[in-house]
């Protein structure tokens, strides 16, 4: 991990996007992409209460940085900031931010774009979307898994 890269997985409320902005700002950097992810009140004409996360979080920390330097080989990155919550998210609060910068704004955007992907596709960070009437889990790694298992 480079100075410049932040990792943060934490059942805290996440910091504000001006905060993690800044993480990113550099006087070198003619872009700074940001990426937040929040929980919406429908799902697949389902009515979301709230989306509840669990990590493992030594192994997705590890996770995050692999992919941060999977993106550094792939773009000419200056700061790149990853935070994901854990508990409980509720509908309309904010479960994870990605911010790149970079010199131009195609490295830094396509950057963002690769950063959550990955994060979603391999990350050993769980979601339990919780209806009106029912729930399920959802994971990263094997597409579903249940941590209660």
């Amino acid at each position: 991990m480079s100075q410049s890269d932040t990792v943060e997985i934490s059942g805290d409320h996440l910091p504000t996007l001006d905060h993690v902005t800044a993480l990113v700002q550099d006087d070198g950097a003619g872009a700074i992409t940001t990426f937040s992810g929040t929980t919406r009140n429908v799902f697949e004409d389902k009515v979301v209460v709230e989306l509840e996360y669990e990590a493992y979080i030594p192994m997705a920390k590890k996770v995050l940085l692999d992919i941060i330097k999977e993106s550094r080989a792939k773009w000419d990155l200056k700061h790149v900031a990853i935070y994901h919550r854990t508990g409980v998210v509720p509908v309309g609060k904010t479960s994870v931010i990605v911010a790149t910068s970079s010199k131009h704004r195609a490295d830094s955007m396509d950057a963002a774009r690769y950063l959550i992907d990955e994060l979603k596709d391999r990350c050993p960070i769980w979601k339990k979307e919780v209806y009106e009437n029912g729930s399920v889990w959802k994971g990263a790694c094997s597409g579903q898994h249940n941590p209660q298992k």
